[in-house]
């Protein structure tokens, strides 16, 4: 059966003229309002994916989405910088006791 949406067919023609417009980008360049800038992190630096980092997506867009329509300059940065803490720690966890006890701190 087919799906009434047709999002499949409907979803790129969407892009595109999102795309051809840039009306958010146009709103980001021209905004008269003073500049809004959200900082976001890794999405799951410390855990595996679950429905509560969907939701902080969401709710950082709408916050955005809301500065960008009351005319400030809003920005989204996004940002991965943990400063390794998730990968070392996957890395100890992947060590055997003795293997880390191994391990010297780098100076």
């Amino acid at each position: 059966f087919s799906q009434r949406a047709m999002a499949a067919t409907r979803e790129p023609e969407l892009q595109q003229f999102w795309s051809e417009k840039r009306v958010y980008e146009r709103l980001c360049e021209t905004n008269p309002g003073e500049p809004f800038t959200l900082h976001d992190g890794p999405p799951y630096a410390n855990g595996d994916l679950h429905i509560g980092h969907a939701l902080n997506k969401v709710l950082k867009d709408v916050i955005n989405k809301y500065q960008l329509l009351r005319g400030r300059k809003a920005r989204f940065v996004p940002g991965w910088d943990c400063h390794g803490l998730p990968i070392e720690l996957k890395v100890l966890q992947s060590m055997k006791s003795k293997e880390r006890q191994g391990l010297t701190p780098i100076d």
